[in-house]
C-alpha cells in the first residue's frame, strides 16, 4: 500500500476515533463550498395576485435566522413557544421586502417607508384592495403597519401592542378599519417565578379514561399557569388608518376572533380555567361568545369544556359544538357541527354528526342544515341554494363530498364524490374559489358546473389539470392540462368560463414562473415573472422518475438524480443516498400509484438530500416505502417485512440501472423517515450507512398511537415492540448518524428518543454518532444549525459510503 495513502488513513482514523465520546465536541462547522453555496442561494419571492389578476404582490423572505437570534429567551408553555419580549411566537422567518408588479407590462413598484429592520408578517388585504396591512416584529414587540396601494407608501399605525401568542390578530372591517388583538394594556408586568414553590404539584384522575398523545411544552406548575394567563390576556381594539385606537369589549384570554362577513358581529373564543397539564392550550376550556361590532356581548353560543378525555383513535373528536364559523355567503350566519356518537369513532351510527346554523340576531333556535355519516370536514359555500359539504374518515382513508341546499335542508345531501383520499389517479381535484361582495371565498361555479384543479395523478407522474365538474351528472370536462416536458398548474382563474387563467410553470431545470394563459383567444401564453434559476451548480443535473416492482409484485417508484454529464456505461456506478418517508395504505392498488412529477423543478430546502448530487452521489429521492394492510388487516402488522421488501427492491433497481454501487448505498430520512432508517438498519445489512434526523425510536414512549397507528400500546403490544428500533439496537451493525433538535416539540419525537436510542446502540457496541442542535425544533431554522447538519451528513457519507472501501483497506 502507498505509504502516503496509509498515513492519510491513519490520520483520519485518529480524527474520528482518537477522542472518547464524552469529549467529541466541536463548534459549528460548515460543509464543502458546493453545499454551502446552495444553502445561501437567494430565495424566490412568494406571490399573491389581486382579485382580477391586474397586479401581484411580491414578498421577499429574509435569510435563515442566526443561532443568536434563535437563542433569545423563549417560554415553552401550554404547547406554545412564546417570545416574552414581543408577546408573539418565538420562532419564524419574516418577510424583508414588499413589491407590487403589474401583470400587463411588468412594471414593478417598490413599497417605500418599510420598517428599518424588516421582519414582516400576517399580510392582510382590505376588501377593496386599496390597502395592505401587515405586522412588524421588533425586539420589543409587534406593531401594526399599513401600505397605501395608491401611493405605494407604508406607514406605522401602532406601537408594538399586538398580541400574537395564539390565533389570528388582525382583521379588516368593511369600512377599512382594522380590528386587532392587542396585549391588555392593564395586564401589568410579567409574573416572576417564586423563590420557593408553594407546594407539591398534584394531578388526580377519578376513573375517566383520558388517553392522550405525547405532547411537549405543557404546563407543569402554578407559575406556568400564571405565565400563560398573562400572555393570553388581550384587548380587542379598532384602529383607524390614521392610527386612532378604540378598545372593543372587555379584555380576556382571547384565543381567536372572527368578524362576520358584513362586519356587524365578532365571534370571540375566550379561554378559561381550569387549565390542563396533560393537553395543549387549544384543548383548554373556552367560551364562544358573539359580540356586536361595538364590543357588547350578544350571546354566549357555547361553553366548551376541557378536552382531556377524548376517546382513542384519529377519528375521535369532542362532544358539543366545534368548527364554529361564519357562512361565507351570508351577512351574519353561524354554522357548526356536533358529534352524535360521543366523539367515539368505535360507535356505529348512520347520523354520526349534525351540522347546525344560526342566523343573526341569534335569538332563535339552531336549525339543522345537514348530517354526516363520517367526520365533518368543512363546507365550501356558494349561495343559499348551493354548497358542497366534505366528510372524511381517516381510518378507512375515506372522502365524501356532497351538494346541499342551505335554503331547504329537507332535500338532503346529494353525494357527488366518494373516493379513497389516497387515490391520486382518480382524484377529481379541489374546487376553485372567488371572492364575493363580503370579501369571502365562495365557489367558482356556473350553475351545476364547479371549477376544479387536480394534481392529475397518472402512471407517468402528476400532470395537473383544470376542469369543470358537473355536480348533477358527475361528469368532468378537462379544460386544460399540463403538457410534458413541463410541470404546470393553475393558480388563479380570471374569467367565468375558465378560459383565461394564471399558471405556475416549471421544468426540471427551469425555475417556476407565472404565466398568463388564454385558451379562448388562442394566443401564446405570456410570462409574468422572470425569477432566475437560484442554483447555478445544479443546472444540467439529470433527473428521472423510475418505476420497479417489489417481490410481491407491488409497483414502486422513486426519483433519481445524477450529476451533470454522468453516463453509467462510461463512468460506472456511484455511491447512493436513498431518502424516504414510509406511508400506510389500505389498498395495494392505491399504494402502487406513482407520486410526484419527473418534470418538477429541482427545489432545495434545508433538509433536502439533493445537495450531495454536487458531491458525486446518485440521489434516490422520494423512494416509495408503502406499508399496506387491506381489509381488516392493519398496515403496521407487517411493517418490518414490507419495509425491508421496499428497500430491497429499490436497491436492486438502482444497481440494475448501472447507477448505484450496491456496496455504497446510504439510507436516510427525517422524522418518520428517521424511524424508517433505524428500522432498516436493525433488520438488514443492506446499507453502508444510515442518517436519522429527529426521529422516534421507542414506540412505548408514544403509547396512545402514532402516525396512522390508532391502536394503543395495550391493544397491540407486539406491534409497538416490533416496530421500535430500540428493541433491536443489539442487531445494528451499520454506522448510523443521529441528529436531533434539542428543543423538538413535535408530538412523539422528543429529544429523549434519540438520547435513549444512542445509549442503547453504544451499549451494544454499534458505530453511532449523536448530534444535538441547541435551540432547534423538529425542523431546523438557524443558519449555523443547517450548515452544521449538512457538514455532519457530508462527513458521515464521505467516510462510511463514498470512501468505504478505502477505509476498510486502511484498517486491514
Amino acid at each position: 500500500m502507498n505509504k502516503k495513502f496509509t498515513t492519510c488513513i491513519l490520520l483520519a482514523f485518529v480524527v474520528w476515533f482518537g477522542i472518547p465520546d464524552s469529549q467529541a465536541q466541536t463548534g459549528y462547522q460548515k460543509p464543502p463550498k458546493s453545499i454551502t453555496d446552495l444553502v445561501n442561494a437567494p430565495s424566490t419571492p412568494s406571490v399573491n395576485f389581486s382579485k382580477n389578476g391586474d397586479w401581484m404582490l411580491l414578498l421577499e423572505s429574509a435569510d435563515n435566522p442566526s443561532i443568536e437570534a434563535l437563542s433569545q429567551p423563549e417560554l415553552k408553555i401550554a404547547g406554545l413557544r412564546i417570545n416574552p419580549a414581543t408577546s408573539g411566537p418565538s420562532r419564524g422567518r419574516g418577510i424583508e421586502n414588499i413589491k407590487i408588479k403589474m401583470t400587463q407590462g411588468g412594471e414593478e413598484k417598490q413599497i417605500a417607508g418599510l420598517p428599518t429592520n424588516p421582519s414582516m408578517g400576517d399580510f392582510r388585504m382590505s376588501h377593496d384592495e386599496k390597502y395592505l396591512a401587515f405586522t412588524q416584529t421588533d425586539a420589543n414587540g409587534i406593531s401594526l403597519w399599513v401600505v397605501d396601494l395608491g401611493s405605494f407608501e407604508a406607514k406605522k399605525l401602532t406601537d408594538p401592542i399586538i398580541n400574537d401568542v395564539m390565533g389570528n390578530s388582525v382583521i379588516w372591517t368593511p369600512e377599512n378599519k382594522l380590528l386587532i388583538k392587542a396585549a391588555n394594556p392593564s395586564r401589568g408586568v410579567m409574573p416572576q417565578r417564586p423563590a420557593a414553590p408553594a407546594g407539591p404539584i398534584i394531578q388526580e384522575t377519578t376513573g375517566d379514561a383520558a388517553p392522550s398523545r405525547t405532547y411537549q411544552d405543557l404546563l407543569s406548575d402554578p407559575y406556568d399557569e400564571a405565565l400563560f394567563a398573562y400572555f393570553m390576556d388581550s384587548q380587542l381594539m379598532l384602529v383607524d388608518l390614521d392610527g386612532t385606537k378604540k378598545a372593543i369589549g372587555s379584555p380576556g384570554m382571547i384565543k381567536s376572533l372572527d368578524l362576520s362577513p358584513d362586519g356587524s358581529y365578532i365571534l370571540v373564543d375566550l379561554i378559561k380555567k381550569p387549565f390542563s397539564y396533560l393537553v395543549p392550550a387549544y384543548r383548554f376550556p373556552y367560551d364562544v361568545e358573539i359580540w356586536s361590532k361595538e364590543g357588547k356581548k350578544v350571546k354566549t353560543l357555547a361553553e366548551i369544556p376541557l378536552d382531556e378525555n377524548r376517546p382513542t383513535g384519529f377519528d375521535a373528536t369532542v362532544t358539543g359544538p366545534r368548527n364554529i364559523s361564519w357562512r361565507a355567503d351570508k351577512p351574519a350566519t353561524l354554522y357548526w357541527v356536533e358529534a352524535q356518537d360521543g366523539g367515539d369513532a368505535r360507535v356505529e351510527m348512520e347520523e354520526r354528526e349534525i351540522i347546525y346554523t344560526l342566523e343573526a340576531p341569534f335569538t332563535s333556535s339552531k336549525k339543522k342544515l345537514a348530517s354526516s355519516s363520517y367526520r365533518f370536514a368543512g363546507i365550501a359555500w356558494s349561495d343559499d341554494n348551493f354548497a358542497i359539504m366534505n366528510e372524511r374518515w381517516s381510518q378507512a382513508r375515506k372522502e365524501v363530498r356532497s351538494v346541499i341546499n342551505p335554503s331547504d335542508p329537507s332535500q338532503g345531501k346529494r353525494v357527488i364524490i366518494d373516493r379513497s383520499s389516497d387515490d391520486l389517479y382518480n382524484d377529481p381535484g379541489d374546487p376553485l374559489f372567488t371572492e364575493n361582495e363580503f370579501g369571502r371565498n365562495v365557489l367558482l361555479r356556473k350553475g351545476d358546473l364547479v371549477f376544479m384543479t387536480s394534481p392529475g395523478g397518472s402512471p407517468d407522474g402528476n400532470m395537473p389539470f383544470l376542469s369543470t365538474f358537473n355536480t348533477k351528472t358527475k361528469e368532468q370536462e378537462i379544460l386544460w392540462r399540463s403538457q410534458a416536458p413541463y410541470y404546470e398548474r393553475v393558480v388563479k382563474v380570471l374569467d367565468e368560463n375558465g378560459t383565461e387563467f394564471i399558471t405556475l410553470k416549471e421544468s426540471t431545470d427551469i425555475q417556476p414562473n407565472y404565466w398568463l394563459v388564454n385558451t379562448r383567444k388562442r394566443i401564446a401564453p405570456m410570462q409574468l415573472t422572470n425569477f432566475e434559476h437560484p442554483y447555478e451548480s445544479l443546472k444540467g443535473i439529470q433527473k428521472q422518475l423510475v418505476t420497479y416492482k417489489r417481490k410481491d409484485g407491488l409497483n414502486l417508484s422513486a426519483v433519481i438524480y445524477t450529476p451533470a454529464g454522468y453516463d453509467p456505461a462510461k463512468d460506472g456506478p456511484l455511491p447512493v443516498l436513498m431518502w424516504a418517508y414510509p406511508r400506510e395504505y389500505k389498498s395495494k392498488e392505491v399504494a402502487a400509484q406513482v407520486r410526484g412529477s419527473k418534470y418538477a423543478f429541482t427545489r432545495l430546502s434545508w433538509g433536502s438530500p439533493l445537495y450531495w448530487v454536487t458531491r458525486g452521489y446518485a440521489i434516490m429521492d422520494r423512494t416509495e416505502m408503502p406499508i399496506v394492510g387491506e381489509g381488516d388487516q392493519e398496515p403496521n402488522d407487517y411493517f418490518v417485512e414490507q419495509l425491508v421488501a421496499n428497500a430491497e427492491a429499490a436497491i436492486d433497481h438502482i444497481v440494475e440501472l448501472g447507477i448505484g454501487d450496491r456496496d455504497r448505498i446510504a439510507v436516510g430520512g427525517h422524522s418518520y423517515g428517521a424511524f424508517m432508517t433505524a428500522n432498516l438498519l436493525s433488520h438488514t445489512n443492506l446499507f453502508a450507512a444510515g442518517i436519522a434526523r429527529s426521529g422516534a425510536y421507542n414506540r412505548t414512549l408514544t403509547p396512545f398511537g402514532f402516525q396512522y397507528e390508532q391502536r394503543t400500546y395495550w391493544e397491540a403490544p407486539e406491534v409497538y415492540f416490533n416496530m421500535s428500533p430500540f428493541s433491536f439496537a443489539h442487531k445494528v451493525e451499520t454506522p448510523i448518524l443521529l441528529i436531533h433538535g434539542q428543543a423538538d416539540n413535535n408530538s412523539g419525537t422528543f429529544p429523549i428518543q434519540s438520547e435513549r436510542y444512542y445509549n442503547a446502540l453504544k451499549g451494544h457496541g454499534a458505530t453511532a454518532r449523536l448530534v444535538f442542535l441547541p435551540n432547534e425544533s423538529h425542523g431546523y431554522a438557524a443558519e449555523e444549525s443547517i450548515l452544521h447538519t449538512l457538514w455532519e451528513m457530508d462527513t458521515w457519507l464521505e467516510k462510511y459510503v463514498k470512501n468505504k472501501n478505502e477505509i476498510q483497506k486502511g484498517t486491514e
